[in-house]
């Protein structure tokens, strides 16, 4: 793996603070553990259409500069910026833990969904398994799922997600926000090609899986121009259904966002953080339920419109997780003589 600088955007939550005034160390690859005691998280963000997710890692190697979840890693005495690309935290408990909250009388078979942070399918996942050990647990109980990735690995778990498939209910959602690969490059440097994720998207629809395409999110003035393109060639990979979320930029994602922009893309630079200012109100973010993922004003209205009739227009419909979840859940039988889980 190419050794990649340290760069981070100050951290409010450390108490202390390195800067490099000449030449900065690489940054290597960093794996950390985290032994917590639950894997399933709550949300109530009018935003986000969805209670309950799953996520077994922390940080993403994708390194997507736009990506909303880089603060959290600031919870954990880390960068925003390349901390979050190279110091990954794992769970490595995630399917033990997981199938034990399925024990708990309180759980009632909701839908999970993986990941509604960091990618469950990023490279990582490859050695450690955790996404396929979790999911390996919800068929088991034939708990409802939700995947959402930009990972082509997800290939590998077919067997399984077929099973899920056919057991409860199923929903995969491909994120693919790019159909020119040389804007896709700048702004996601590690994840799979458009056309690879294309032939995702069609590898598990012809296995029977319903999948969607997630454009997201949407970068005004970069990636509008590729809206229609991206739902022609997902429809024809076969995705039935389509979202999408404006681009948002909370903390210190603004400062990664920027200056991956201005280093890749320096002659797009000053329009691309033009347009932007035109959906959020003169500023770069806007950090208000009901707006925050769709933005405000005629360019937002615009990037709306446009996504509908393209959809439209290729036979997509709109794709949501809140859809009422079959009632599948049922903890399996044990032999008398298995040891019982405490419930607490």
């Amino acid at each position: 793996m190419k050794a990649r600088p340290v760069d981070n955007p100050p951290n409010p939550w450390a108490s202390t603070a390195v800067e490099y005034l000449d030449e900065i160390p690489p940054a290597r690859l960093e794996v950390w553990e985290d032994h917590s005691r639950s894997i399933i998280a709550s949300n109530d963000s009018p935003d986000v259409c969805f209670s309950w997710s799953v996520n077994p890692y922390r940080g993403c190697l994708h390194a997507c500069a736009y990506c909303y979840a880089r603060p959290t890693h600031q919870y954990l005495d880390f960068g925003a910026g390349t901390d979050f690309e190279t110091r990954l935290v794992v769970k490595p408990n995630a399917p033990e833990l997981l199938r034990e909250a399925f024990d708990r009388p309180s759980w009632k078979g909701e839908t999970v969904v993986f990941s509604g942070v960091t990618d469950c399918y990023q490279p990582l996942e490859a050695s450690l398994r955790l996404t396929r050990q979790c999911l390996e647990v919800c068929a088991e109980y034939r708990n409802p799922v939700g995947i959402v990735t930009k990972g082509v690995l997800i290939e590998r778990d077919l067997d399984v997600l077929q099973r899920l498939a056919a057991e409860t209910r199923l929903f995969v959602s491909i994120s693919l926000p790019f159909h020119n690969e040389e804007l896709a490059r700048a702004m996601e440097p590690l994840v799979a090609t458009p056309k690879r994720r294309l032939a995702t998207i069609r590898k598990l629809t012809e296995a029977g899986i319903d999948v969607a395409v997630s454009v997201a999110p949407i970068i005004p003035g970069l990636n509008d121009e590729d809206i229609a393109r991206v739902l022609a060639s997902a429809r024809e990979a076969g995705a039935t259904r389509a979202h999408y979320t404006l681009l948002r930029l909370p903390g210190p994602v603004q400062a990664v966002f920027e200056e991956r922009l201005r280093a890749k893309l320096p002659l797009r630079a000053e329009r691309v953080l033009h347009r932007i200012r035109e959906t959020r109100g003169g500023e770069l973010t806007d950090s208000r339920f009901k707006h925050r993922m769709r933005g405000e004003g005629l360019y937002a209205q615009t990037i709306h419109q446009l996504f509908a009739t393209a959809a439209r227009k290729v036979g997509m419909r709109a794709s949501s997780v809140t859809e009422a979840a079959p009632d599948t859940f049922r903890r399996p039988a044990r032999p008398s003589n298995s040891p019982q889980l405490s419930l607490f």
